[in-house]
């Protein structure tokens, strides 16, 4: 800038020294402008934020555009909370030139390409990426470490984790395990972090973990062959054979997830790290405790659960079941076992052998009807004290059992009893009907099922046992095949004496 002499002449201002180095005005002026080509990463100053894009000032003729959603590896974003004003940062050129003369740029991409040069160096040696949960997406979490990184739902914690949501916004380490530049596809794993770090812990744990120990944990997952259980440090696996006594269709219908479960510790492989628990081991077994109170030779009450080509299973207990054969069905040749029961029915049988090795149970309708010694639990109604002198089942006077009604129906039913005797059978509070007597000891074996007056002879065929070869006096009418008169419809629960229909045999 020039100045004014003393008489107000304007004197511009001499130029004593040239500042373009040798070169022309034009070459000065090339200078400043950027070249660049598309693809290329480019430096600029943000000179401004809208609500959908941001100016790049990166030299060129005009500033370059980044639209909001090439800010962020981050969707649905403020550009403001991106960037700020007069800040400097990288893009990558996505088109020098768009339909309307703009520059388009991409922060996005820029971050891509600097974060892969990182994260594969950090992948060849085995090392750790840190980053926030930015989402969750189907089957996992996405994790922002300079790219979108894929976090599985099974790879979050040591364990499954069934709620994500928690995890957004919190800084997490993890492993990569999974690398495709071309798919641009990181898969992350936190678990391997964790067991990376707890492993010197989990050896301890290990090594103090014996077979035969009882632990205390918490059912951490349940899958279809079993469930695993947090025991303060490592889970082990219940396989679906060691979870009860009984036959389980479904994990779920025995544990669920957050159950507090005592387990027997049956195995411990270091080398796998693998702990093989068992919760059925810490409860009595049934068979055990079912041979401990019966005896062969002894009569039980059951239900008839299946039918088979060679007898019958019957339920002696609670998931205890036994097999009547098809010779031990009746005094005379059996060919179905449908000719003499049904499922369903309930009946007396002698135990004739009991396996606790194998599981097995033998019984006996045959020899049920023949009578004998009830087991223990039922002699209180059907001991020898039940039986007359000849023989004759004279019951039990439920009248002297204390009662003490628990429910208003309950007293109701005592008041009724205490003025007109025993309520009616299956009456709400009354007591439930025992089952049939069985035959008394020595007593002559009842027929099975007492034919019907209604059952024409035309509709009772014989297959293999001639009415006239068949002795009367040994072999019941009923033990015969019929056709169309199941067993099931002659009633089996009345308690009048060994006569009575549904004692064994039936």
């Amino acid at each position: 800038m020039g100045s004014f002499d003393e008489t107000g002449n304007y004197v511009p201002r001499a130029i004593v020294e040239d500042d373009l180095g040798g070169a022309s005005l034009e070459e000065a002026i090339d200078a400043t402008i950027v070249e660049f080509d598309d693809g290329d990463i480019v430096e600029g100053k943000v000179v401004k934020i809208d609500k959908d894009e941001v100016l790049l000032d990166i030299g060129f003729k005009s500033e370059g555009v980044i639209p909001s959603r090439e800010l962020s590896i981050r969707n649905d974003i403020d550009p403001s909370e991106i960037v700020s004003l007069g800040d400097h940062i990288e893009a990558l050129v996505l088109q020098k030139e768009d339909k309307e003369g703009r520059l388009v740029l991409s922060k996005k991409r820029a971050q891509y390409e600097r974060a892969w040069g990182t994260i594969e160096k950090i992948k060849d040696s085995d090392g750790i990426v840190k980053g926030p949960v930015i989402e969750v997406v189907k089957g996992g979490l996405i994790v922002d470490i300079g790219l979108r990184g894929f976090l599985p739902a099974s790879l979050v914690e040591l364990r499954r984790v069934r709620e994500l949501q928690p995890y957004v916004g919190r800084s997490i380490e993890a492993k990569i395990i999974e690398l495709d530049r071309n798919r641009n596809n990181v898969v992350l794993s936190r678990r391997a972090w964790l067991e990376e770090t707890q492993k010197e812990q989990r050896g301890e744990f290990l090594v103090n973990l014996k077979p035969g120990e009882r632990r205390r944990g918490v059912v951490s997952s349940v899958v279809n062959f079993g469930a695993f259980v947090d025991l303060g440090g490592m889970d082990g696996l219940i396989h679906v054979s060691e979870l009860s006594w009984k036959h389980v269709d479904h994990p779920s219908s025995v544990v669920s997830v957050g159950d507090e479960v005592e387990v027997e510790v049956l195995d411990v492989d270091l080398d796998k790290e693998r702990i093989s628990l068992s919760l059925k081991a810490t409860q009595t077994d049934p068979w055990q405790e079912f041979a401990n109170t019966h005896q062969v030779g002894e009569l039980v009450y059951g239900r008839i659960t299946k039918l088979v080509p060679f007898g019958s299973f019957v339920q002696v207990g609670d998931g205890i079941e036994g097999l009547v054969h098809i010779s031990e069905m009746a005094g005379h040749h059996v060919d179905l076992p449908e000719q003499v029961v049904t499922p369903g029915e309930e009946l007396w049988v002698k135990i004739i052998d009991i396996d606790l090795q194998r599981r097995r149970i033998s019984l006996s309708i045959k020899q049920a009807a023949e009578g004998g010694e009830v087991s223990e639990e039922y002699r209180e109604a059907f001991g020898e004290h039940a039986y007359d002198e000849q023989g004759n089942y004279i019951g039990y006077d439920y009248g002297g059992t204390e009662f003490t009604p628990e429910t208003e129906a309950q007293a109701a039913w005592a008041e009724y009893v205490a003025e007109h005797g025993a309520p009616p059978e299956g009456a709400e509070g009354g007591p439930a009907a025992p089952p049939p007597p069985p035959p008394s000891p020595g007593a002559e074996a009842p027929a099975a099922v007492a034919p019907t007056a209604e059952v024409p002879t035309a509709e009772v065929p014989v297959a293999d046992t001639p009415v006239a070869d068949t002795p009367v006096a040994d072999t019941p009418v009923a033990d015969s095949p019929v056709a169309d008169t199941p067993v099931a419809d002659t009633p089996v629960a009345s308690p009048e004496g060994p006569d009575a229909a549904g004692a064994p045999g039936t």
